[in-house]
């Protein structure tokens, strides 16, 4: 296995557990009072559309042919690490 999809499956196996994680956020808006609901539906929405963009970066990583991919590496790690601080900002309001 290339260090590549060593990469690439790493992102993936992320990917679904952060997916998993925001379909319990989405049942949890769902049972929420009206008033709450609301907020409940805003945190989720910012962590798919920042999960959109990592996985955009992901598959382009994998597209890259040759030695390109590490040079992909970069902006696929800044969108993962923006993932990462939408996941916690949703976290917390969660988690409350």
């Amino acid at each position: 296995m290339s260090k590549r999809d060593e990469y690439v499956g790493k992102l993936k196996a992320q990917l679904d557990q952060w997916n998993t994680e925001v379909a319990k956020w989405e049942a949890k808006a769902q049972k929420a009072q009206a008033g709450a609901r609301a907020e409940y539906e805003k945190q989720p929405k910012e962590v798919r559309r920042q999960r959109d963009q990592a996985l955009e970066q992901m598959k382009r990583v994998q597209a890259a042919t040759g030695d390109a991919w590490i040079d992909l590496v970069r902006g696929a790690d800044d969108a993962w690490a923006k993932m990462r601080e939408a996941l916690e900002k949703a976290r917390s309001h969660f988690n409350k």
